[in-house]
């Protein structure tokens, strides 16, 4: 008997002394790894709703990226002048840093980089203040008319190959990584129009692609330093011609050929808008984490989430773990936004009416709920 129950005690210290069962991942961590939101960041008069928004939306339905769109809303000390007015703060952003790591969501804040130096009229903090910096300086913003026209316009682009202009970038760029804490950096880098320009004294004869991913290369190199991560819109790493999507969702000035020229480890933002066109194995089957990305069309986006489960399922295991996840997209401030999805999610029709943007993120909520049951 005594021998029995020293074996028993044996095997039960046994027991005891075992590593506790690792809780069961979340299922749709298996079928989905990335599911964001790209956003403008909040206003400061904004930050209690939009802190709210992420705990009361965001989190419940199982979001664990948040991409926030800084630009120049930031109250850089490295360069001052680059401030919008009102900008956020340092308390500010480790308000959202706080909630954002609590919750388990990956927080990356964004810059337009190279592209997206103007909007219409406006020329952006960066051109503003050293115009040397720009790659079509003749091209006046306050010339813009809707597209087409004369001046042919779109947004513009910052020279790549200018002595000085990395200097500044990467000092607010790694500003803005820190006052994040950020493991990765949103570059934007979308539909850039205007690279290798005749009047420009150093890009001018040079190949596109080749000035498009020395410029991701370099931002991404950069980054590597301090261990983050770089994320990028796709549309220029698609030919628009051969594929038929066009001058905005895709190249047609040959930046297309960069894709077999940058580092593997780029993250794409694979955004298309009007179809669930199935790019996403492109930049998988290239080597690239990828992501779809929707907008307004809440038809389109369950479509592109609904294929990229499919299509990780349907993959080899190396290129499946490329194949990231969703990421959502809203162009509008917070503030408009806002209104709108709290008009839709009470079964209201939203004044503005024209932008769906609203009923769509209610609908990728949806899906994803569904998917984690």
């Amino acid at each position: 008997m005594k021998r029995f129950l020293l074996v028993l005690a044996t095997l039960l210290a046994a027991a005891l002394s075992l590593p506790a069962a690792a809780p069961a991942a979340d299922p749709i961590d298996e079928l989905l790894p990335v599911r964001g939101l790209a956003i403008q960041a909040p206003q400061r008069s904004q930050m209690n709703d939009f802190l709210k928004f992420v705990e009361g939306e965001l989190v419940p339905a199982h979001f664990n990226l948040l991409i926030l769109r800084v630009d120049w809303g930031y109250a850089y000390a490295s360069h001052p002048e680059l401030q919008d007015p009102d900008p956020l703060t340092r308390e500010d952003v480790q308000r959202i840093v706080a909630v954002c790591r609590n919750r388990g969501i990956r927080l990356v804040p964004q810059i337009n980089l190279l592209g997206h130096q103007s909007w219409a009229k406006q020329t952006h903090a960066l051109l503003r203040e050293y115009p040397q910096f720009d790659e079509n300086p003749s091209v006046k913003t306050e010339n813009y008319t809707d597209w087409p026209n004369p001046e042919g316009l779109y947004c513009k682009s910052y020279c790549p190959l200018h002595p000085d202009v990395h200097k500044v970038v990467f000092d607010v760029v790694d500003e803005l990584c820190d006052a994040f804490e950020t493991d990765a950096f949103h570059a934007g880098m979308d539909e850039v129009f205007y690279l290798g320009e005749k009047e420009c004294p150093r890009c001018n004869g040079r190949d596109k692609a080749e000035l498009f991913a020395g410029e991701v290369t370099l931002i991404r190199n950069h980054l590597a330093e301090k261990g983050r991560q770089l994320m990028i819109w796709g549309d220029r790493l698609l030919d628009g011609r051969t594929t038929g999507l066009g001058e905005w969702e895709a190249s047609y000035n040959y930046t297309w050929r960069a894709i077999d020229l940058i580092p593997k480890d780029v993250f794409i933002c694979d955004w298309h808008y009007e179809r669930a066109d199935l790019t996403g194995v492109y930049f998988a089957t290239k080597g690239l984490p990828v992501a779809s990305c929707g907008y307004r069309n809440p038809t389109v986006c369950e479509q592109q989430i609904r294929d990229m489960v499919r299509f990780r399922k349907q993959s080899s295991p190396e290129t499946a773990a490329r194949l990231q996840g969703y990421i959502h997209t809203i162009w509008s401030g917070f503030g408009p936004f806002l209104r709108r999805y709290n008009e839709v999610k009470n079964e209201k029709e939203p004044d503005e009416a024209h932008w769906n943007d609203a009923q769509a993120l209610r609908t990728v909520i949806e899906t994803f709920t569904n998917l984690a049951q």
